[in-house]
Formats: structure tokens, sequence, C-alpha cells
């Protein structure tokens, strides 16, 4: 493109750079009368420039001026009309009064929630049982963090003379406290035993065994700080206790157990319509797999409305004051109840750097000793009880800051020592729906490692039960396989957790396969013994027990339920590494410790469901009275069945 500066008047167009070539004439004058025209010349003609591209010509000049009176123009007020005026007014109003507007609006919802709240429990209070506890729930904490938002300080100078009192007659009144809670244990073991037999006595021994062991191999024995120790143990007896010994706590948590199966079967709808109608036949892929993506999207969408948070913050804050641990250690342990062990400690990863060594132990035995919201429904599942997995995930919390506070005591001065205002992370959603798309394509990862893991796994084990086989045949003991090895070590373990010992050889082995390969595999395993028992079939076939009873199974879902397995070692190096780049060594040096820890946790909390355990009927009522009874056209289970058959059995 050529640009050339013109100038056009009525005789023609004459090159500016050529107006020096005029012969006779005085220089001055024609200087003169030349930028006479000239501005005459550009006042007439804009100065006018042409642009040429092969034949398009463009008017840029003029283009700059029009656009130049347009931009004038707006911004020459002008007059509105009387909508814009009466628009502009309602926009101030607005703005004026957002907040008593956000309040009117909160309150028309609010009622209107209570009104059908009433509507609802008038005409069947029964049914809407569930919806008026979850609204009582609700407006009592938030008039609770109401209150503590508004009157913290009041709050705490009213109860701070008694705490002074406490803490000056503390020294006789923790031997008082000690001795009580030490009558009290012995008294209701020696009840409980009268009435449910010495099986609960064992358990009681295994859970003494486990913490001597721990305190006989703990990284400094003589620093141990008992309080988060006994305080810890005794949450996970108070939680049992309200769980498997109340009928309330026991009808709220099996509850809550069947709402989250059925919520996980609406996950059978997109499998089904992707995998096609026989997605059934390839059950763990197209059934088990899905919902841990249905699952992870659940829990994203949780944690972008701030529910998460709030949960974790309020059982982080029950742990820091009734155990005494540090809030970043409290916090991480409340959240691996409800996320993965790689997932919780980017709760607080701005305080990482700053934990010290029994803290960052504490971190990590707590991913070990529990599992994560998106494999518990995979768990489900499989068959095994649901209200059994969420109580063992809840008391697992507990117990995994009582072995590592005793495995790894507190020497150093903790940094981080916020009582309140300590930040959690919050979702980088910005809406719903972008949240429930990053937890569905978040979960890709998890279901792809759970994949392969099994396929590996399973591929090895059974190359290593070949293997050994071979071993054996040459000592004429063809039977040896890994779950027999592992079996024999695990053995006195699964016994003092109060297992009976006739089934104490295959708990140890699903003990076994949980430590060496992954807990997916255990599960699976134990779930194939509990189809076995509901089916009622012979106990021994071959002289190899093809179920157990269902306290043992009870006891080993509890000891199954943890991620300490030399699999996660890696991933709990590799992750907490990545956020805490400045504590590498320190994880990799408390890493094999902490999945110890991990382990006796469970070990601890199943002894606990082994001495709450209340004995009941090992096989379905319309199984075991078919099998009693040469009747061929037995009537299905039913409620009169049922309560016929536990009548019988009482």
């Amino acid at each position: 493109m050529e640009l050339t500066e013109t100038s056009r008047d009525h005789s023609g167009v004459h090159n500016l750079a050529f107006q020096n070539d005029s012969d006779g004439v005085d220089v001055t004058n024609q200087k003169s009368f030349r930028d006479n025209s000239q501005r005459i010349k550009n006042s007439q003609n804009k100065k006018t420039v042409l642009t040429r591209q092969g034949d398009e010509y463009i008017n840029i000049e003029s283009d700059l001026h029009e656009n130049k009176r347009a931009s004038i123009d707006d911004e020459q007020p002008r007059l509105k009309g009387p909508l814009e005026k009466k628009y502009d007014k309602v926009c101030e109003f607005c703005k004026k009064h957002k907040t008593r507007i956000c309040y009117v609006i909160y309150g028309i919802l609010i009622t209107a929630y209570l009104a059908a709240v009433t509507a609802a429990c008038s005409l069947n209070f029964q049914r809407a049982l569930p919806l008026f506890v979850f609204t009582v729930l609700a407006v009592f904490f938030i008039c609770w963090d109401f209150l503590i938002a508004k009157y913290e300080d009041r709050i705490s100078a009213f109860f701070s003379p008694g705490e002074r009192y406490v803490e000056k007659q503390w020294f006789w009144l923790k031997w008082v406290l000690s001795a009580v809670l030490t009558i009290t244990i012995i008294f209701w073991l020696i009840f409980n035993t009268t009435k449910q037999g010495s099986r609960q006595l064992i358990s009681f021994g295994g859970l003494v065994m486990y913490v001597l062991l721990m305190f006989i191999f703990s990284k400094y024995p003589t620093k141990v700080a008992w309080r988060p120790v006994f305080s810890g143990i005794g949450m996970q007896f108070i939680l049992g206790l309200l769980i498997l010994r109340t009928k309330v706590g026991f009808d709220v948590f099996n509850w809550l157990g069947i709402q989250i199966q059925t919520f996980l079967e609406y996950s059978d709808t997109g499998a089904k319509f992707v995998f096609g109608e026989k997605y059934m036949d390839h059950f763990f892929a197209f059934k088990v797999l899905p919902i841990v993506v249905f699952f992870s999207m659940a829990m994203s969408m949780l944690y972008h409305v701030g529910f998460m948070q709030w949960l974790i913050g309020k059982v982080g804050w029950v742990m820091h004051i009734f155990m005494g641990t540090t809030p970043v250690e409290s916090l991480v342990a409340a959240g691996n109840i409800f996320v993965g062990q790689t997932e919780s400690p980017l709760l607080v990863w701005p305080y990482l750097p700053y934990i010290t060594k029994s803290e960052l132990h504490a971190v990590m035995t707590a991913g070990f000793s529990t599992i994560a919201g998106s494999v518990l429904g995979a768990y489900i599942s499989f068959g095994v009880s649901p209200s059994h997995l969420l109580t063992a995930s809840v008391m697992s919390a507990p117990a995994s800051l009582a072995a590592s506070k005793l495995f790894w005591p507190e020497t150093e001065k903790p940094l981080i020592t916020l009582k309140t205002g300590l930040q959690m992370a919050k979702s980088e959603s910005k809406n719903l729906l972008e949240a429930a798309s990053q937890g569905a394509s978040t979960s890709i990862r998890l279901v792809a490692n759970i994949a392969v893991n099994l396929i590996s796994f399973l591929a090895l084990l059974s190359f290593l039960d070949s293997a050994l086989s071979w071993v054996g045949n040459l000592f004429d003991y063809p039977q040896l396989n890994f779950e027999n090895i592992c079996a024999y070590v695990f053995m006195p373990c699964s016994f003092m957790m109060g297992v009976d010992w006739e089934d104490s050889f295959i708990v140890g082995g699903l003990l076994g396969y949980k430590t060496f390969f992954n807990e997916f595999l255990a599960y699976e395993r134990l779930s194939k013994l509990i189809h076995n028992r509901e089916k009622g079939g012979s106990m021994y076939i071959n002289g190899v027990k093809q179920y157990m009873t269902v306290r043992s199974e009870v006891i080993a879902t509890y000891a199954l339920c943890g991620f300490a397995n030399f699999g996660s070692l890696g991933l709990v190096i590799g992750g907490l590494t990545s956020i805490a780049p400045s504590k590498k060594k320190e994880i990799a040096d408390g890493a094999f410790r902490a999945m110890i820890a991990g382990t006796v946790a469970c070990f601890m909390t199943a002894c606990v469901a082994g001495m709450l355990t209340v004995p009941g009927l090992e096989v379905p009522c319309h199984i075991l009275l078919r099998n009693v009874s040469n009747f061929t056209d037995f009537p299905a289970n039913s409620t009169e069945l049922v309560k016929c058959c536990q009548h019988l059995f009482t």
C-alpha cells in the first residue's frame, strides 16, 4: 500500500513536493502565498488522505472525523424519557436499601419453607420426621453461628471464671476424673460380660494390647501426652455406644445408610444410558465405578456451596476442644471422614510448611486410617453394611489422632495455635454447574487408578498363588497361597479384636489383602462371604468355611475401613510433597510409621466395635426356616416372619 499526500482544487491535482519549481517568483511571497493557499485548501478538503489497495479506496480521514463527531455527540447530555428516569430511581433505591431488601427476601423464603414443613408435619408427621429433624438442626446451627460471630467475646468472658477455676484445681481434678472413669469402665465390663458373654472382654483386651504396643514402639515414649490418647479412645467409645447400643443412634445411622444407598442408585441411570441395558453384566466396571463418578460430583457440589467446609470445621472444632489437638491436625482428621487422604490436606495447605513433625505425622495417619466418601459408595454397592461403614468412618477420625499422638508424641512447640479464624481453602468453581463438571472430571483419575490397580494386583496375586502352590507341592502342601500366609500372620490380631477363633483365619487373610494390596480387594472378598451367609448354604464345604458369623463380619468391616496399605504409601508421599515441598524429608521419614499407626487405629476401632456389637441373627429368617422345614413353596420374607423368627431366637 502506497500512501501519497495530495491536494485537490478546481483545476486539478498538484503535488506539494514540486511547489518550489516555479521560476522568477519571489520566494518569500511565494511561501506566504503557498501557506495561505495551503490553509484554504486544507480547510476546504479536510486533509483528505486516500489509501489505495488494488481498486479499493478508503477515506481514513473522513472516518476519523465521523467517529470523533459521533463520540462528541454521545458525550453530550440528552434528555431521558420517563421510563428511564423511573428505572434509575428504582436502581438507586435498591442500591441504597440492598441489605434490607435481602433480609426481606430471605424472610419470605424462610417463612414459606417453615410453612411447607408445618403443612407436611400436620399431614403425616411420621413421613415428615426426617425433614423436621433437619430443619431443627439447621435452625440450631444457624443461631449458634450467629451468636458465636456476634457475641463470642461476651461468651468467652462469661465462661472464663469457670475455666480459670478448672485450671487451678486441675492437679487433683484429673485424678478424680481418672478414678471415676476407671471405676465406670470396670463396672460396665462386669455387667456387659454378664449379659452379653465373654467375647466383648476379648475385644477390650485387644484394645489395651494395641495401646501398649504403640506405647512400647513410640518415637518418644517418655514424652507421650495422654490426654489426646484417652480422649480419642473415649470419643470412639461414646460414638460407638450411641450408634451401636442405643435404638435412636442405630436407627439414625441405619436411615442415613439407606438414604445414601438410595442416592447412589441414581447413578444406574447414567450407566444404563452410556453402557446399555446389559451394563450389569460387567458389574464392577459399569456398576461400581460409575458410583465413584457420581459421588465425586456430589461432593464437589457440596464443597462449592460451602457445606463441606462448614461440616468439617464443626467436627474439627469438637476434636480440637475435646482432645486438645492443634487446629490443623483436627481439621485434617475431620476432613478425612468425607474426602480422600490427598484431598484433606488441601483444606489447610497454606499452613502445612509451618507444622511440626508430630502434626505432619498426624496428618498422614488420619489419611491412612479413614476412607474417602467417593469409594464409600463403591463398598456399599458390594453389599457391605452402609451403617457400619458410616460408623467406621466417623469413629476412625479420633482414633487416628489418638494413635498418632501415641506413636509420635509432640516434642516441639506448634506454631499454628489459632483457636478461631483458621481459613480453609475454598472451591475454585464459579458456579454450581462448573463444580459438578469439575467433580466428575476429577473422578476420572480416581476411577482409572482403581481400575488399573485392581487389574495389576489381581494379576500379581494370581501369579503369587501359582508360585506358592508350586512351592507347596514340593512339600506336599498344594494349598499354600498368599491368603493363607497372611491369615497366619494376622490371625492373632483378628482374634484380639474379638473375632471368633473359627473366623480369625479368614479375617486374617482379609487384613493381608488390605495391607499388601488395597481395601477394595479385601471388601470384594468380604462381600462374597456376606452373600454366602445370606444365601444360607452349608457353612463348610470340603473342610473350607464358606462364611463367617455376623459379629465377625462387623468387626472385619471396621478393621478394613482405611487406606493403610503399601500402595497408598507412595500416594501420600507424592501428594504431600507436591503441596509442601519444604517438608519433603520429614514426609519421607514419617510416612511408614504413619501407615503403621493408621493400621493400628483401624484395629482399635474394630476393638471398640467388638466391645459394643450385640449378637443377632446369623441367617435371614425366611432362609433359616425354609432350610429347616421340608416345604418347597415356603413364603417369601415378610414382617410377620421376621418377628416370629426373632421371638424364637430370643
